[in-house]
C-alpha cells in the first residue's frame, strides 16, 4: 500500500492527521507484530510515532482517538488484509468502503481506514469489549514515567443464534498452545450439517483457538486467537471473543489473572473533542432490538443529555443520518448556524423532517 493521505469525510471536516508506515504483505504483518511485542519491553513515552499500532495516549480531556485516514491499495491486497495491517476488522472496513471489492480491491485505489474512536462510556480500567463495535479497549496500568494510554483491537463476537454475553467479569485462566475439546453443542451442529469433530484438537494449525485462550468468568466463554484470522470483525463465533494471532500473542503476557473484563453492547457512543460533540453508531446486533424511529429516539435522549445546561447548537439532521445509516466512524454534531434550540423531543423531529426534506427532492429531482 502507498503511503497515508489525510481524509476528509463527506461532512468536510478534517481529521486528525498523524505520521504512519505502512507494512506490507504477510511477512511484514508478522515482523509488526514481533515490533509491537519488543516495544512492550520499554515504557511508552508521550511521542506517538513510534507506539504500535492502536496504541494511544489517553486524552487529558475528551473522549476521542485515533484518526481517519487513507492508504492505496496495491496489487494482490484484499480489504480484509488492508483492515488488519491497521488494526481494523471485516464489518468496519466493508463499512468505510462500501463501494471497494473486498477480495480484489483495484491497484491505487484509496482505501479509507476508519481509525478514529470515541472511547466507551464508563471507567477507563481493564477490558472492555463492545459486541456491537467488535472491538476490545484495553487501559493497561501506567508505569512511572509512562504515558496513560489505550490499546484497542478488533475482534470477532458471537453469531446471532451464539451470542455474546454481557456483564462485568474477570480473566481466570491463561493457556498457551491450547488444546480444544468441542462442546456438545458445537459437536451436535455439526453433525446435523453432516460434518464430524473430534473429541479434542490438539494444539496447532487445525485449532480454532489459535496459540492463546483466557478464560472467562462467565462459564463456557474465553477470549482467544484463531486459526482464520480472515474472521476477525464478524460475528461468527459461538459466543466466544476472537482475535488475531499477532494481537492476543502481544496481549496475553500483560494480562493478569484477575483483569476485569467489561461486556457492553453500545450501538451509539458519544463524545467529546475540542469542544465539538462527535457521533459515532453501529447497526443493532438484532432486528429486534428496535426500529429506525426508536433509535433515532434513543440517540435524541442521550444527545440532550450530553448538552444539557450547556448553549450547544446540535445538528439533528446529521445525527438522524448516523443513526439510519451507521457507518461506524465520529461525526461531529455541531452546526455553524444555529437555529433557536427546539424545546421539545416533537421539535426535534420535526427539525429532522424540515432539513432533510429538501436533500430527499433533490435525490428524486436527479
Amino acid at each position: 500500500m502507498g503511503p497515508s493521505q489525510p481524509l476528509t469525510n463527506g461532512n468536510h471536516e478534517n481529521m486528525t492527521s498523524m505520521k504512519h508506515s505502512f507494512p506490507l504483505g504477510h511477512a511484514a504483518r508478522f515482523a509488526t507484530a514481533l515490533g509491537l511485542c519488543a516495544a512492550l519491553a520499554t515504557p511508552l513515552q508521550a511521542s506517538t510515532e513510534e507506539w504500535p499500532r492502536g496504541y494511544y495516549p489517553l486524552p487529558d480531556e475528551g473522549d476521542l482517538v485515533g484518526e481517519v485516514y487513507t492508504v492505496v491499495a496495491e496489487s494482490g491486497d484484499t480489504l480484509i488484509d488492508i483492515g488488519h495491517e491497521h488494526g481494523i476488522g471485516y464489518e468496519e472496513m466493508v463499512r468505510a468502503n462500501p463501494d471497494v471489492s473486498i477480495w480484489a480491491p483495484f491497484e491505487g485505489t484509496e482505501i479509507v481506514i476508519p481509525g478514529r474512536f470515541i472511547l466507551p462510556e464508563g471507567p477507563r480500567e481493564g477490558l472492555v469489549v463492545n459486541v456491537a463495535e467488535m472491538r476490545l479497549y484495553y487501559y493497561p496500568p501506567a508505569e512511572q514515567g509512562e504515558t496513560p494510554r489505550v490499546e484497542t483491537y478488533p475482534i470477532a463476537v458471537g453469531r446471532m443464534d451464539w451470542k455474546t454475553p454481557l456483564g462485568t467479569t474477570r480473566i481466570t485462566e491463561k493457556v498457551k498452545d491450547p488444546a480444544w475439546y468441542p462442546p456438545k453443542s458445537i459437536l451436535k451442529e455439526r453433525a446435523e450439517e453432516g460434518r464430524s469433530l473430534p473429541s479434542v484438537v490438539p494444539p496447532g494449525p487445525d485449532n480454532p483457538l489459535g496459540t492463546r485462550k483466557m478464560r472467562l468468568g462467565i462459564p463456557g466463554y474465553l477470549i482467544h486467537g484463531t486459526n482464520k484470522p480472515e474472521g476477525v470483525g464478524m460475528r461468527v463465533t459461538h459466543g466466544c471473543i476472537r482475535m488475531l494471532p499477532e494481537d492476543i500473542e502481544a496481549l496475553f503476557p500483560r494480562l493478569p489473572i484477575g483483569t476485569q473484563v467489561k461486556l457492553i453492547n453500545e450501538t451509539l457512543k458519544l463524545g467529546w473533542s475540542d469542544g465539538t460533540l462527535h457521533v459515532q453508531a453501529y447497526p443493532y446486533l438484532d432486528e429486534e432490538d428496535g426500529t429506525t424511529i426508536q433509535r433515532i429516539t434513543e440517540a435524541l435522549d442521550q444527545v440532550d443529555t450530553a448538552v444539557s445546561g450547556l448553549d450547544y447548537p446540535v445538528d439533528y439532521a446529521r445525527l438522524r443520518e448516523v443513526v439510519e445509516v451507521p457507518r461506524g466512524m465520529p461525526v461531529a454534531l455541531e452546526v455553524s448556524a444555529p437555529d433557536p434550540t427546539p424545546e421539545t423531543l416533537w421539535d426535534r423531529l420535526e427539525l429532522i423532517a424540515a432539513d432533510t426534506a429538501p436533500k430527499e427532492r433533490q435525490a428524486k429531482e436527479g
